[in-house]
């Protein structure tokens, strides 16, 4: 006896159908075409499958609904020049994005599309626009603005920290150097990004620019750190702090071996009445004073003068004139017009040319650009052997042929 044969069961066409069905898209907005040129035709058959498994929409052929266009090892300029014949085929449509394969495997994993970062992206890199490249700088600073609050002060920082350390050793050279290259840096009004910037810009030598290619490319100077760091640098800069102690006396007291403030009291004998004083009071000293305080004191002063020197003129000097919200000396300048316009206000007018570095450039041009000398008496012709007569600050700039710049554009 035979057995029974075994019915075949059949699907009906219409089941079959929905059994090899892909699932309804999850993600609407993601339209996905598989460019097949370096893919191969069985791996894109076998990547679409994956892909709508997971509730992906994957396109058969390129249209304008096509949101993604995924290659694999395909170069940036290979996908742009693909992209740009579909776009003549397809005009009118969107622009989709280009990605890399790996944006693809990610995104399958994560069972959802991940963000599009850069790379995963298959575009050709635009020439990075730099800032330009280099400016006219005068090469006095007196010839240009310099805010208070510029765009390289970490730059800038870092060369008046080797400025301070060069006068620490007594090297004026190197001290005017690099104050001369920081100034240049507040000047340009725009960030330092690359060493290309700094082509023909003035007082910017071979130490100063190494400072400042380390610093772009590492965020720090060794140099610069090393002399923060120093003792030596550290206590020279805590003993000429103190009121009436220059850079001389600060490095005896340091070959001498004292370090700190407790030591130097110790040696009251080594001290002046000015140092004296000036240790006694050096926490109220160094506490800095905001400019409203400034201000006040000022009235004060102003209310005191006028009982002894009416009609005198009293001016709050210095980086409060400049702009700065706060600082640790409140500088007056008090004088009376019947001190007389050649010897008198000239004084006044130099006194208030701060900061120190514009103050001395602006001597410096006098000098060497126009013959004449600017000091504590004036503005004097040593061929005339006379004074010019000036009334004001911009009298001062005219006379020299230079731009006026006011006292917040000093900051040098």
């Amino acid at each position: 006896m035979l057995p029974k044969r075994r019915r075949v069961r059949t699907e009906s066409p219409h089941r079959a159908v929905a059994s090899s069905a892909p699932p309804p898209a999850r993600f609407p907005g993601v339209a996905i075409y598989l460019a097949e040129p370096r893919m191969g035709r069985s791996r894109r058959a076998f990547l679409t499958r994956l892909a709508r498994s997971k509730g992906f929409r994957i396109l058969d052929a390129y249209s304008s609904e096509v949101t993604h266009v995924v290659m694999e090892q395909t170069s940036a300029k290979e996908a742009t020049c693909w992209q740009k014949n579909m776009a003549a085929h397809h005009p009118g449509g969107p622009q989709p994005v280009l990605l890399d394969i790996s944006w693809f495997t990610e995104s399958m994993a994560a069972g959802q599309p991940v963000p599009e970062e850069v790379r995963h992206r298959l575009e050709i890199a635009e020439p990075k626009k730099e800032p330009p490249g280099s400016v006219m700088m005068p090469t006095y600073a007196c010839q240009r603005p310099t805010p208070l609050t510029h765009h390289n002060t970490i730059l800038s920082e870092a060369l008046e920290t080797l400025a301070e350390a060069a006068g620490f050793e007594g090297n004026e050279g190197r001290l005017l150097s690099f104050c001369r290259a920081a100034s240049v840096l507040k000047s340009l009004p725009w960030p330092v990004t690359s060493m290309s910037q700094l082509q023909g810009l003035p007082h910017l030598g071979g130490h100063s620019s190494r400072v400042i290619q380390e610093l772009l490319e590492h965020g720090t100077c060794e140099e610069v750190e090393q002399v923060r760091c120093s003792e030596r640098h550290q206590t020279m800069k805590l003993f000429t702090q103190v009121f009436g102690v220059g850079v001389k006396t600060a490095n005896r007291w340091y070959q001498e071996g004292l370090r700190t403030l407790d030591e130097l009291r110790e040696q009251s004998q080594k001290l002046t009445k000015q140092q004296k004083a000036g240790l006694q009071y050096y926490q109220d000293l160094s506490t800095p004073v905001g400019r409203a305080d400034a201000e006040a004191l000022q009235q004060l002063v102003e209310a005191a003068v006028s009982q002894t020197l009416p009609g005198a003129t009293v001016t709050l000097t210095g980086g409060f004139r400049r702009g700065k919200l706060q600082g640790h000396d409140v500088d007056f300048l008090i004088t009376h017009p019947e001190e007389g316009q050649e010897v008198g206000l000239l004084p006044r007018m130099i006194s208030h040319l701060q900061s120190q570095l514009f103050e001395r450039e602006l001597r410096r041009f006098s000098r060497q650009e126009k013959g004449l000398w600017l000091n504590s008496h004036g503005l004097f012709d040593p061929e005339q052997k006379t004074f010019f007569h000036a009334t004001s600050e911009e009298d001062i700039f005219r006379l020299l042929g230079l731009k006026y710049l006011p006292p917040e554009q000093r900051n040098a």
